[in-house]
């Protein structure tokens, strides 16, 4: 499997940690969020990664070069402009294409501290035979994913107060938060929106709208927690500390 790492924000809310470096080299108890996240990755056996960068791009090329790229087999793709999750996808999907064998691979937010076992959520992807997997769990969030009984995308929340999108008629819609990690088909790849810059999000609504199976796994049991505020940083580095929860 191949893995795609998201890591080309300008880390706005993690300022001012992020006015010198990339927020894939802030770090946590001593260790760069895009190390642990590329360790946990390889602990799944995947060795083959793209990752997208822009702000402060050298510096995440010259930190993999001086790690030798964590024994992996790395590609940097890079944006002069950010092209958001679906952007930079697009233009990072020669590597899921090349020699694929309809294959999955993961996508992951550099930003995300989490133990979701990616094995259960590739098997349950296989047996569903989805288009998209997300990682979703119950949590508070002002931008909620709405799915149906059988665990199938039908919409999204904007906001407290914003009446739900609904793209597909459902009798219930569970409204969920999504986590920043995606198993994907490479079958969604000429699904992806004809634009440059585009968030993947409406990829999947439109394509859910169109009776594709984007499929919610539930990861309420795993650890999981976005450090993309410094205190939030601070309140996953005792967390982490604690528990022994990430990937050495």
């Amino acid at each position: 499997m191949k893995a795609m790492v998201l890591a080309a924000g300008l880390g706005t809310r993690l300022r001012p940690l992020t006015d010198d470096r990339p927020k894939a080299l802030v770090e946590l108890n001593g260790r760069a969020l895009l190390e642990i996240t590329l360790t946990r990755l390889r602990s799944y056996g995947i060795r083959e990664v793209i990752i997208n960068v822009h702000h402060f791009a050298d510096q995440v090329v010259d930190y993999l070069r001086a790690h030798d790229n964590f024994g992996m087999t790395i590609e940097i793709s890079r944006e002069a402009e950010l092209l958001d999750t679906g952007g930079g996808l697009k233009r990072a999907a020669h590597l899921f294409l090349r020699d694929s064998n309809d294959e999955p691979f993961v996508l992951h937010n550099v930003d995300i501290l989490t133990n979701i076992d990616l094995e259960a959520m590739l098997r349950f992807h296989r047996e569903h035979q989805a288009l998209a997997t997300l990682a979703v769990k119950q949590r508070p969030s002002s931008r909620q994913l709405l799915f149906d009984a059988n665990g199938q995308l039908c919409g999204r929340r904007n906001g407290h107060d914003a009446a739900p999108e609904i793209v597909r008629p459902s009798e219930t819609a569970e409204e969920l938060g999504f986590c920043g990690i995606h198993i994907l088909s490479p079958n969604i790849l000429p699904r992806l929106d004809d634009a440059e810059i585009f968030s993947i999000i409406p990829t999947y609504l439109r394509v859910a709208a169109a009776g594709e199976p984007i499929v919610a796994f539930r990861a309420d049991s795993f650890y999981w927690r976005d450090v993309g505020s410094p205190a939030s940083l601070r309140e996953a580095a005792t967390e982490v500390a604690r528990n022994n929860i990430l990937p050495s």
